[in-house]
């Protein structure tokens, strides 16, 4: 299993290589100039101001030296200045991480529970109206654009009926207590959560009552219930285990995606994370920024997808280390 971990492992620092390089190359020939974007935020330069920006920040030079550059850069921690913030790039991101882990987590958490519960629900129910009910509600919520049901979402629980913020992580109050805090940013936390996790609790309602419809043919559970053993023991202990496998990994496998459905999310709900400073970025033309968020997002989904090898096999021990 070590030898296998550390392949994988090898294997990561080889994506993210080439992550790093095709982001930079993919930006640095996109249409657009940073120290153009930064000239027109200051209302103009002159043409010496524009050449001694565009030599600070490298520009100057040929892609495949700053390539080479930047590389060097980050093998030592460093992902640049921002060339808005006038910060560096790892501070930023040191400031808006946390909100978007908790999103990320929260919406992830909420709609993988929820959707494999409905999804055993509806596999043992095959037939029934609540089996039907739950396949049209994952096709319908599959199917939504993400910032549709925010905006839907708002209009009804924000604007109709208001009984949730529409926007930010806390009050313009501030709290007077750390459990006030918490209350404040769970209160904000809800909507955003909410409608990112929408879209996600329709796809593993779906996946899982697949994977259990699956599972409730296979030869050991028609043993299980020839032994007379009880039903709920039969499905919790010996289906779901094996049922629940697809989930794990497909929840590994979406961590990535997760994080670019909260680039919508946090814009329309303003939530100060990630995806509201790569959205700003963008806007602003702020190279080193967006390429040290894309750069950190990579990082994320490979630490995910290692961290959902090991609890497959922790949950299954019959797969071996390949």
């Amino acid at each position: 299993m070590l030898t296998g971990l550390l392949r994988k492992l090898a294997n990561a620092v080889l994506l993210l290589f080439a992550v790093l390089v095709l982001n930079f190359a993919l930006i640095h020939i996109a249409p657009g100039d940073p120290v153009e974007a930064l000239v027109g935020e200051m209302g103009g330069a002159t043409p010496e101001l524009i050449a001694e920006l565009r030599e600070s920040f490298g520009l100057d030079q040929p892609l495949y030296v700053q390539i080479g550059h930047y590389l060097g850069r980050v093998l030592q921690g460093d992902l640049g200045y921002s060339t808005y913030y006038d910060q560096p790039v790892t501070h930023l991101i040191a400031e808006r991480i946390g909100p978007t882990l908790l999103l990320v987590t929260v919406a992830l958490l909420w709609a993988i529970v929820i959707g494999t519960i409905l999804g055993v629900f509806s596999a043992q129910r095959r037939n029934s109206w609540i089996s039907h009910l739950v396949t049209v509600l994952s096709l319908a919520g599959f199917s939504a654009p993400v910032f549709w049901i925010g905006i839907m979402l708002i209009l009804l629980l924000s604007v109709a009926y208001p009984i949730l913020p529409i926007s930010g992580m806390t009050s313009t109050e501030t709290a007077t207590s750390t459990i006030g805090y918490i209350l404040d940013v769970a209160h904000h936390l809800v909507l955003p959560a909410l409608t990112l996790g929408l879209i996600y609790l329709a796809f593993y309602s779906r996946l899982s009552r697949t994977s259990m419809l699956e599972v409730l043919e296979t030869d050991y559970v028609r043993t299980a219930r020839a032994k007379g053993l009880p039903k709920r023991l039969v499905i919790y202990k010996h289906a779901l285990r094996n049922a629940v496998l697809p989930v794990v990994t497909f929840a590994g496998l979406q961590f990535g995606q997760v994080i670019s459905g909260a680039v919508l999310v946090e814009t329309v709900f303003a939530w100060p994370g990630l995806g509201t400073l790569a959205f700003e970025s963008i806007l602003r033309r702020d190279t080193p920024t967006l390429l040290g968020i894309l750069f950190f997002s990579a990082l994320m989904v490979v630490v995910m997808n290692l961290l959902t090898d090991v609890i497959y096999r922790r949950i299954d021990p019959r797969i071996k280390a390949t």
